[in-house]
């Protein structure tokens, strides 16, 4: 899939605000320092369409970006060592949950990682808590320029194996990627454009 266009469509706190437009959407989130702003800008070849912080905990919104008019992608807040107050952290990860449960127009969610760390309990658990939820997802592997190929398949298959060893009989789709490289750029665009593909032509 080639991304013609990406344009900036509004940001808010209320599932019930998002656009009602019946279109696939696709929502990004992870850990607040796992370089979700530089993936969502990798993936459209846009150099600042989500603005990129060096404090984590930049994205305190629901942001709808329009690609190709026919799909959102969707950047989420980020959880984890966002630098605010217990109070505002429980108020976005309510609207976080309330989007997931309620948000009829989502097809997948992609869950971040960085793939230079072992698993992190916080990530674990959220992940579960989509499982539990029904709510489709994928992985995507964060900074893989940062180790060398045998690492990064130590890394990812390490990772995949504590999945199924606990929760998950198997492992969901992943891809490794590198926002400095566009390493996995391809094959996110071709997972998302079959997903559509197959959406499409349902509604037709």
């Amino acid at each position: 899939m080639k991304i013609k266009s990406a344009d900036f469509v509004m940001s808010n706190s209320s599932v019930e605000s998002c656009p009602s437009d019946p279109i696939p959407e696709y929502a990004f989130i992870g850990r607040s320092n796992v370089g979700k702003s530089s993936l969502i800008n990798m993936l459209t070849e846009r150099k600042s369409l989500a603005k990129t912080s060096g404090r984590p905990g930049k994205t305190q919104l629901i942001n709808h970006f329009r690609i190709n008019d026919n799909w959102f992608l969707v950047d989420l807040p980020g959880y984890g060592y966002a630098r605010v107050s217990k109070k505002e952290k429980k108020t976005f990860q309510k609207y976080i949950t309330e989007y997931f449960l309620k948000r009829r127009q989502l097809i997948s969610a992609f869950v971040l990682i960085d793939i230079r760390h072992d698993p992190q309990p916080i990530d674990l658990q959220f992940m579960e808590w989509l499982g539990e939820n029904s709510i489709p997802f994928g992985i995507i592997f964060t900074k893989a320029d940062k180790l060398k190929p045998n690492a990064i398949n130590r890394q990812v298959e390490g990772y995949l194996k504590t999945m199924t060893d606990g929760a998950w009989e198997e492992a969901p789709v992943h891809f490794v990627t590198s926002s400095l490289k566009a390493t996995g750029r391809d094959e996110i665009l071709e997972y998302i454009g079959q997903i559509n593909s197959d959406f499409f032509s349902h509604q037709g």
